[in-house]
């Protein structure tokens, strides 16, 4: 009898433990019901502001990227409300909830950050150099090395002006220059404002005569030539040189000025190709400091030179001869 025990009480707790285990899963069913009630309740009282000053109360039904759709009442829903139509405290209200929260987010605006305070900068007792002692402009200069030597260059600049404006304005330069030593500045402004000084020349023979000046000519007698810069007279409409005297002319540099219109002027016959009949039979002779040329034609003139064609040998050549070293011009017929 004993050992039917174990079996006589399996099979009357077997059918209890089993209706045990049932009414534990009604229990938690209908718990979890309630709870899923209250959240439900929960959900339909929250209430969202909108930036249109407007609310919308009710619970989450649907939500995309678009926005949500509000359940208002058992029947009634709302439109789909814009995620940029709520207010960032509704906003944060949906963000509680995990599955709109990565929705949501996006529109919330993150608050600028805080600046940390800055420390407090406290400034170290420095050594300050000590300025000199306050003096006039003209102590201050004579009181350093450098102010005697600016001192020093304007001096002899003033003696130098005094010098040059002795010598503009036609006085004694020694009394210029001692001005401008005895008095620096003041002096050299005095001679300045001094009209020039002109000295008459007294009349004499050697001044009321035209200087004048001889020159040989080659199987000639001498010549006489008035002495100064003379202006070259030439024809421009028939092209050949001036009508002179039939033996060579001379042209020297003192008395004549080398340059382009000279040439053009007082020699235009020997610019062409051919020249003319009454020029045949003249020779052009240019001189420099160290050679004579005999010039057949002049090819080129420019405003500093010319270049000429020179018999050398049966050939002809092209030589550049520059006009400041033209030393005498020669005109010679080609008999001389």
């Amino acid at each position: 009898m004993k050992s039917d025990a174990p079996v006589e009480f399996c099979f009357y707790a077997a059918p209890a433990l089993v209706i045990n285990l049932s009414v534990r899963r009604i229990v938690w069913a209908f718990l979890g019901l309630c709870l899923c009630g209250r959240l439900v309740a929960a959900d339909t009282d929250m209430t969202y502001q909108l930036t249109d000053g407007k609310s919308v109360t009710g619970a989450v039904i649907s939500y995309n990227d678009n926005g949500i759709v509000f359940r208002l009442d058992v029947d009634k829903y709302s439109e789909r409300v814009p995620w940029t139509k709520f207010s960032q405290e509704a906003l944060k209200q949906l963000t509680t909830n995990p599955k709109i929260k990565p929705l949501a987010e996006p529109f919330i605006e993150t608050p600028p950050p805080v600046r940390a305070k800055k420390a407090d900068v406290k400034p170290h007792a420095v050594t300050r150099l000590d300025l000199p002692p306050k003096k006039s402009l003209f102590e201050a200069l004579f009181s350093s090395s450098v102010g005697m030597v600016a001192l020093l260059l304007i001096y002899a600049a003033n003696i130098y002006a005094g010098y040059e404006i002795a010598v503009c304005r036609s006085r004694s330069i020694l009394l210029g220059t001692g001005m401008a030593v005895v008095f620096p500045i003041l002096g050299p402004i005095i001679f300045l404002a001094m009209p020039v000084r002109v000295e008459a020349l007294e009349p004499s023979a050697a001044h009321t005569e035209a200087a004048t000046q001889t020159f040989a000519v080659p199987g000639g007698a001498a010549a006489p030539v008035a002495s100064g810069i003379h202006i070259v007279e030439g024809s421009w409409q028939s092209g050949a040189p001036a009508a002179g005297p039939a033996g060579p002319q001379v042209f020297q540099r003192g008395q004549f000025t080398f340059n382009r219109r000279f040439f053009e002027t007082k020699f235009s016959g020997f610019f062409s190709m051919i020249r003319r009949d009454s020029e045949k039979n003249l020779v052009l002779v240019v001189k420099t400091g160290r050679q004579q040329f005999i010039v057949e034609r002049i090819t080129r003139i420019a405003n500093n030179d010319m270049h000429v064609e020179v018999a050398h040998g049966p050939a002809k050549q092209e030589v550049m001869v520059a006009f400041a070293d033209i030393t005498e011009v020669q005109l010679n017929p080609k008999s001389a």
